[in-house]
């Protein structure tokens, strides 16, 4: 409990709880909650668990997701952070070549089939980053995936190094390209997420 409690903060001899939670403090001295820090992120008002929604992505056969990460990212006109996962795919012949044509491949569907089925629809992945490359993701030296760079990148598909970066669309139960015009919708607020 030592790592919980944080000394001389603010003023000497001044103790604050660490919850995890990302507060701001108003002109009159009270707090306002802002944000969670670390494994989770809010969206559409509720608390997202970046391990529940990779444990899920985990869970999927059909197409095998083989590493996934999952984190928050800003959006323009919207409270939180929409959820975005970059997955690295089991090849399956499918993805790119359906990916350029403007499709979704039908492995993508069967896995938002899936996250929809065990996931409410606040935590289904918004953005789905497909890995270009087969190689495993960087990892910390203990062991955790990096998330920040991911984060920072965001859903610019000029961002992505060569990623397929997607957009979901409940309307066609799948994941579709994020095309640089339907990537100007979004900063636009004209695409409903």
């Amino acid at each position: 409990t030592s790592r919980k409690i944080l000394l001389d903060v603010f003023a000497p001899g001044d103790k604050w709880f660490r919850t995890g939670d990302l507060l701001r403090r108003d002109s009159l001295g009270y707090y306002y909650f802002v944000d969670r820090i670390g494994d989770t992120f809010r969206w559409r008002g509720e608390n997202v668990a970046t391990t529940e929604v990779a444990s899920v992505l985990h869970d999927c056969k059909a197409p095998t997701v083989l590493e996934g990460i999952v984190y928050g990212v800003s959006v323009p006109h919207y409270d939180g952070r929409a959820g975005m996962a970059c997955v690295r795919l089991e090849e399956d012949g499918e993805g790119q070549q359906h990916q350029m044509r403007g499709r979704s491949p039908p492995s993508l569907r069967r896995l938002y089939l899936h996250c929809s089925r065990h996931l409410p629809p606040y935590a289904v992945p918004v953005f789905l980053r497909v890995r270009k490359e087969q190689g495993a993701m960087d990892v910390t030296s203990t062991f955790k995936h990096r998330k920040l760079g991911l984060q920072r990148d965001g859903f610019d598909p000029k961002n992505m190094n060569g990623d397929a970066v997607l957009l979901r669309c409940d309307e066609s139960r799948s994941w579709l390209p994020l095309t640089e015009q339907r990537h100007r919708s979004v900063l636009a607020g004209l695409v409903r997420l």
